[in-house]
């Protein structure tokens, strides 16, 4: 049907109702920020979106080409200090390849920081979550957003061992693993009810220093202390399962990596009397890990001593087609290019002296 004069054609409503979710998110992903931030009002899906981790793997650098002070945050890798948090935290742009500083998070966290210790304890997709003890509350950032929200913790005293924060299509959840006087329990928080619920029924094998879960089709994976095996938390039945994946022989640590879109890794040192010579890549096909990649001997021998072969310093997550494996007393990180099969140092953020312990996050 012809426009009238005068007037710029109007594709029919109907037809973007009929769009696949996928085809609408590409198609919003190369809108300017400030454009996108205007429709959050118009749309309860749109809105939903800044919450989605597909959406923030398509939002794209083009999308931000005319703003270079609003970037494509997916690209991005996070360096957490707690120096940092009065002055801004260093990001890395995977697709430029240098160092910057993301400014705008001194004006959320300083008020926070000036009056308790922060501390970064998870972040996904853009979600950063901070523990914020003497207020008794997590302090959760979404960067996309540039927006926060304070959660107050569901009791107090209030003593937990590990949190992982997820991210879902509608918000987040965070998972935590809580002590008490006789036992552990598992507390998650939805962000769409703002509530908190209790599970007692937490498998004791999970060791006291067990790292964050890694998420995959509904379910926070978990590695328990050796002998090795795999652990499953589903977040919609509450239920915990425990995994007939046969892991692979002379592990001397091991560590999961999602993609976040149903692909499950495997990180694992291989060695006896748990010193390891080695270090490999499995990926989860069906039942079996079969093996991607090994670690180029002279990579796993300055992982190794930066280390002290204390694996528990050592930790992995994915991000923009790579696995990045990292050392909380180490500023650098080792990455695997999925695509190009090859392993690569990424360089040292300038603003840091060489011993500062630190972590990443995507």
């Amino acid at each position: 049907m012809a426009a009238e004069a005068g007037k710029s054609p109007q594709m029919d409503p109907r037809i973007w109702s009929r769009l696949p979710e996928e085809l609408l998110e590409h198609v919003l992903s190369f809108l300017p920020l400030k454009t996108f931030f205007n429709l959050l009002c118009t749309c309860k899906h749109f809105k939903s979106l800044i919450y989605s981790p597909s959406y923030l793997a398509k939002y794209s650098p083009s999308s931000s080409s005319s703003s270079p002070s609003s970037p494509a945050f997916s690209s991005f890798l996070l360096l957490s200090h707690p120096q940092f948090y009065h002055h801004g935290l260093p990001l890395y742009d995977s697709v430029l390849g240098n160092w910057r500083n993301l400014s705008f998070t001194r004006s959320i966290l300083l008020p926070y920081a000036a009056a308790t210790t922060i501390t970064l304890l998870s972040a996904a997709n853009g979600l950063l979550c901070f523990s914020l003890p003497n207020s008794s509350s997590f302090l959760v950032c979404n960067l996309l957003a540039g927006s926060s929200r304070v959660v107050k913790f569901p009791g107090y005293p209030f003593a937990f061992e590990m949190l992982t924060l997820v991210p879902t299509p509608n918000g987040y959840k965070i998972f935590m693993i809580v002590s008490g006087f006789s036992s552990r329990t598992v507390w998650v928080y939805d962000s769409r009810v703002h509530s908190w619920r209790e599970f007692q029924d937490f498998d004791p094998i999970l060791s006291d220093n067990c790292h964050q879960g890694v998420y995959s089709n509904g379910v926070l994976y978990f590695c328990t202390p050796e002998p090795f095996s795999i652990l499953g938390f589903v977040l919609e039945s509450r239920k915990w399962e425990r995994s007939s994946m046969e892991l692979p022989g002379e592990l001397t640590f091991v560590k999961l990596v999602s993609n976040g879109d149903g692909k499950l890794y495997l990180v694992g040192g291989i060695g006896r009397n748990g010193i390891s010579k080695s270090m490999k890549l499995w990926e989860l096909e069906g039942e079996n890990w079969v093996l991607v990649e090994s670690v180029p001997e002279f990579m796993c021998q300055k992982l190794f001593s930066v280390c002290y072969h204390n694996y528990e310093h050592v930790y992995c997550f994915w991000h923009q087609e790579t696995i990045c494996v990292c050392c909380y007393t180490w500023p650098e990180i080792l990455y695997y290019k999925i695509g190009r099969r090859t392993w690569h140092w990424l360089p040292k953020c300038p603003s840091l002296p060489d011993k500062w312990s630190c972590g990443f996050s995507r």
